[in-house]
């Protein structure tokens, strides 16, 4: 029963995906070709930086100047959005693009694998 429930999910999605581009093609004048072009070219140019900067990212850490774990999950969530963007239909690119504004891992690492964890400043104290 689960293994039909997962395939009618499988099949499900990319049927409903492809008539929710149908109809939003129709209602906005905008050729389908064009919405599933848009969607698989951005998710190969996604793909393709993201395979660069895990590289880089992955040195870094090897060095020390960055957490490993932050740059895995960072990428991973680029990853399942380029690939979600390589699906033909205008819902999952939506759900890619939710995915990529995700407030993951904004800003610089607090410290740092070496252990610099100390925050610069002056105080004083009030008695």
């Amino acid at each position: 029963m689960r293994f039909v429930l997962l395939l009618a999910i499988l099949l499900g999605f990319p049927v409903a995906d492809l008539y929710a581009t149908l109809r939003i093609a129709q209602w906005t004048g905008v050729p389908v070709w064009i919405w599933l072009a848009f969607g698989l070219a951005a998710g190969i140019v996604l793909l393709r930086n993201e395979r660069l900067a895990f590289r880089a990212r992955t040195l870094a850490a090897l060095h020390g100047d960055e957490p490993l774990l932050r740059g895995v999950v960072d990428s991973g969530r680029k990853v399942l959005a380029g690939f979600l963007l390589l699906l033909p239909g205008v819902v999952s690119d939506l759900l890619a693009v939710a995915l990529l504004m995700l407030p993951l891992n904004v800003g610089p690492a607090f410290g740092t694998a070496s252990g610099n964890r100390a925050i610069e400043g002056r105080f004083r104290r009030i008695e």
